[in-house]
């Protein structure tokens, strides 16, 4: 048993690595930078932040920000890298991604009140964001959206679309009403203008 622990371990420990050293990634970058300044293995400073990470995350002052930062902040800046390219495919990955952070906080919404009492609640959201950005086709953004949010769309999409065209039609309403509305102002507000200068004219 404790054969299989350490291999799966040494299996995990070589993943990171070369996760780490993945060129063309921000955190590559950032470990190449401080590796040598700290002397010390760019895995082990990667596991003591998340150690620290994990702790701050169930104890530490603004928590809650750290975790909603965590979770936007790399997407955030890979999203827009990836508007800049000409590639779609991670186009459509990160789409996905903020598909399910859309989903996942309207959630949350009307539940934070009972959920953020919860132990850990911190620290178990911010796992889950990550694991939706992990960089691997498996990730968690990918797979909430091909077995929850993709089916419930394909299946109410006619629902969707009735409900979408409605609401574009009353604001398009809205708008022409508003239009309307701002052009007899403005009418009446020229009329007056007219009518003063003409009385003017008269009293000379």
């Amino acid at each position: 048993m404790s054969g299989a622990l350490s291999e799966k371990w040494a299996e995990w420990k070589e993943l990171l690595k070369k996760g780490l050293r993945e060129e063309g990634r921000i955190w590559t970058k950032i470990f190449n930078f401080i590796e040598p300044k700290l002397g010390v293995d760019r895995v082990n400073i990667a596991l003591g932040l998340k150690l620290f990470l994990a702790f701050y995350l169930i104890a530490g002052h603004g928590r809650e920000f750290v975790c909603n930062l965590i979770g936007f902040l790399y997407p955030a800046y890979t999203s827009i890298k990836a508007i800049e390219t000409k590639e779609k495919d991670d186009d459509t990955k990160w789409l996905t991604y903020w598909v399910v952070f859309a989903a996942f906080s309207l959630v949350e919404f009307f539940s934070d009140l009972i959920l953020s009492w919860m132990p850990f609640y911190w620290l178990l959201k911010c796992v889950f964001l990550i694991f939706c950005m992990l960089p691997f086709s498996w990730n968690g953004s990918t797979l909430i959206y091909k077995r929850i949010i993709r089916p419930l769309f394909l299946k109410h999409e006619k629902d969707i679309d009735k409900v979408v065209d409605s609401a574009t039609e009353v604001g398009e309403e809205l708008v022409n009403e508003a239009t309307k509305g701002r052009r007899k102002i403005f009418d009446r507000k020229e009329s007056k203008e007219s009518e003063s200068a003409a009385s003017r004219e008269k009293d000379l």
